[in-house]
């Protein structure tokens, strides 16, 4: 077990160097190479990180429709999971532009905000819930989670009442994806799978198992509880 987690760290630390980030870039480099990956019932808050950060990647990946190895490798590279989801939702809206261009503004910009209102985007096509968020202030607070939250309602997976309620306990968007993933697979109320994991009664990896989720597939299995469609 010790050599399987030393040759883990091995890889990860390689990767670091395999792709190096760039002087403009956050320096943070943030490691996806989780050593805890499976539920044990004897640990079962262990790989809850892991859980949560594979169904957020694997949502991502299907509503962009993008390559789930690419997202977790700039993640790898240091770009954050929150400049990941204003820049691939920016460029879903505005035909020319890239993620990768986007990104890039943003490193030599201060905020989003520099880099989205020269793009001149309509206040509907960025919808009244990134505006606010976007007008709000200048430290990008909260963008993603309207990124997050656009998503969800234009796929029907919650109502206003619900996201509303779950973000008010302070559902994060990792938390927010595999609470809806659990509670559209054994029919129950989202706030519920949530405030049982968030009073310390469950955890991610029991309510997974109890389930009947495939971990090992996450991808294939979000998307088929959520029934989703890329963008």
């Amino acid at each position: 077990m010790r050599f399987v987690t030393s040759i883990k760290i091995f890889l990860c630390l390689n990767l670091m160097f395999i792709f190096p980030i760039s002087a403009h870039a956050i320096p943070t480099i943030t490691c996806h190479c989780f050593t805890d990956r499976s539920y044990d019932p004897a640990q079962p808050s262990m790989a809850d990180p892991y859980f949560l950060a594979s169904a957020q990647n694997s949502f991502f990946a299907i509503v962009f429709n993008t390559d789930k190895r690419t997202i977790v490798l700039k993640k790898q590279q240091g770009i954050s999971p929150d400049d990941l989801w204003v820049a691939y939702w920016i460029a879903s809206k505005k035909s020319g532009t890239t993620p990768d261009s986007l990104l890039q503004a943003k490193r030599e910009s201060k905020t989003w905000k520099h880099v989205i209102v020269p793009l001149g985007l309509s206040p509907k096509t960025l919808g009244t819930r990134f505006l606010n968020a976007l007008n709000a202030n200048e430290l990008d607070i909260r963008l993603s989670d309207a990124v997050v939250d656009d998503l969800f309602l234009k796929a029907r997976l919650l109502g206003e009442g619900d996201l509303a309620a779950l973000r008010k306990e302070g559902a994060t968007n990792q938390e927010l994806i595999l609470a809806t993933t659990i509670a559209t697979k054994t029919r129950q109320a989202v706030k519920q799978v949530y405030l049982e994991v968030k009073s310390g009664a469950k955890t991610w990896g029991s309510l997974l198992t109890e389930a009947k989720i495939d971990t090992k597939n996450m991808q294939q299995e979000i998307a088929s509880i959520l029934k989703l469609r890329p963008q």
